[in-house]
């Protein structure tokens, strides 16, 4: 590279949009699925829970296997795990919606369903959760530290947007048998249509990362990739500079993933209509939520330059005044607006925790450091369950929890000095790191 090319950036426009595309087409399915499984539930007749709880096996695979693809990530390059995780994504929603096919037309148990269900499911977890740390590490592996918050608070906004166009096109893929002439071209698929759906869509977008994501090694460092030449994932979870930072995107994680996992079950009591009828307005309220969150990834945080101190700090105390609203939400509407201030405070928080920690390790320690954060944002989802037998027993009690959480988390990110020192202070190898990849960028590799 001449020194013209220099002032390029190490990300271009077009990996970071397919690696975008990438986290937009799995939180459309994630979320559009997760806009349909209460009224799945309720039409089969899987209690509440064990609605919420079909996620829990997946989030500990999730949990369990994010650094393990992580390092892998390191090893094979981030490409290839991409790859696998998109695989693992279409495969098991494949799988969903043939169980939820079977669950509807009562070819077997409630309880039966809900197990099959909950293995297929699983699949995600257990080789969907590839994509993460890789994609995380790609980008953080191509950004200077002055664009790396911006650039994760893109990449989070990616799950925003995916979080309006999800629950927005579900309802369109649940479509009736086509007869035409008396003979069934097209059978119903109802319910079970938006898993079908998202796995088409997922296989268009496993070609468009074959085919135009350019796969590059790392930087290197005495001849090995330079990914591996930090410490390993367990060290990592003992460091004291990451640590504050698992702790805080554990908890705020689960209070997102709680409300989230209780809005369409609340939705539904208080419009007192059909869980079929009451599709439409859980879509609205998502959407609702997914926009506030766009607002503050895409507009908010670029617009005030937000560093990861000020989005950590403010994500929570928005977070638990709008869980405060929900606990005492007299009507849908409130509901709604509830959903939506805290969605703006999650759309804070959760790139202001990633980027922090991020900019806190090494350049070396990317992947790992990804995995660990992947793995807290999927562990969190088995406490789901929990917070809706909450819900069934008193109706404000879980956001009245999740508001106690949060007023800790901002306690905790006033006072932490690791959290309130986020991003202020440079590598130890940064200047290191950086020549790495300036001499990367003129041998011409990638």
């Amino acid at each position: 590279m001449t020194a013209a090319d220099s002032s390029e950036p190490r990300l271009p426009p077009r990996s970071f949009a397919i690696l975008f595309s990438v986290s937009v087409i799995v939180a459309i399915g994630n979320t559009g699925m997760q806009s349909v499984l209460p009224a799945i539930g309720r039409q089969i007749g899987i209690r509440d829970y064990l609605v919420a709880a079909i996620f829990s096996l997946s989030a500990l695979l999730w949990a369990i296997m994010s650094p393990i693809w992580a390092r892998q990530s390191d090893l094979r390059g981030r490409k290839p795990l991409i790859m696998l995780g998109l695989a693992g994504f279409m495969l098991s929603m494949t799988l969903c919606g043939l169980v939820v096919s079977a669950g509807l037309r009562h070819w077997a148990t409630p309880l039966v369903i809900f197990f099959m269900f909950l293995f297929a499911r699983a699949t995600f977890g257990l080789i969907g959760s590839a994509s993460n740390p890789a994609t995380q590490a790609y980008v953080a592996e191509r950004t200077s530290r002055a664009e790396r918050t911006q650039q994760m608070a893109g990449l989070a906004g990616a799950f925003g947007l995916g979080t309006i166009v999800g629950p927005a096109i579900a309802p369109l893929f649940v479509l009736p048998a086509l007869v035409v002439g008396g003979v069934m071209l097209f059978p119903a698929v109802t319910l079970a249509g938006p898993m079908f759906a998202f796995a088409l869509i997922a296989g268009a977008m496993l070609f468009v990362v074959y085919r135009f994501l350019p796969e590059s090694e790392g930087p290197k460092r005495d001849g090995r990739p330079f990914s591996q030449a930090g410490r390993s994932s367990a060290s990592l979870w003992k460091d004291p500079r990451l640590v504050p930072f698992l702790i805080y995107g554990f908890l705020v994680a689960t209070c997102q993933t709680a409300q989230g996992q209780t809005l369409g079950f609340m939705i539904i009591d208080k419009l007192h209509v059909t869980p079929v009828q009451a599709q439409g307005f859980t879509a609205v309220a998502m959407m609702a939520g997914a926009v506030a969150g766009l607002l503050a990834q895409w507009g908010l945080i670029r617009m005030f330059q937000m560093s990861p101190r000020t989005l950590m700090i403010w994500g929570v105390a928005l977070a638990a005044l709008g869980n405060l609203m929900t606990a005492f939400a007299p009507n849908y509407w409130t509901v709604v607006i509830a959903y939506a201030l805290s969605s703006l405070g999650y759309g804070f928080a959760r790139p202001g925790f990633t980027a922090g920690a991020s900019l806190t390790v090494q350049m070396s320690e990317q992947a790992q450091a990804a995995g660990a954060i992947a793995m807290v944002n999927g562990l969190n989802v088995i406490l789901a369950p929990l917070f809706v037998m909450l819900y069934e027993a008193l109706h404000p009690a879980p956001f009245l929890l999740n508001a106690a959480m949060l007023v800790g988390m901002f306690a905790y990110a006033m006072t932490n000095t690791i959290l309130r020192k986020a991003g202020e202070a440079g590598n130890a190898d940064e200047e290191a790191t950086t020549a790495a990849l300036e001499r990367v960028d003129e041998g011409g590799v990638g």
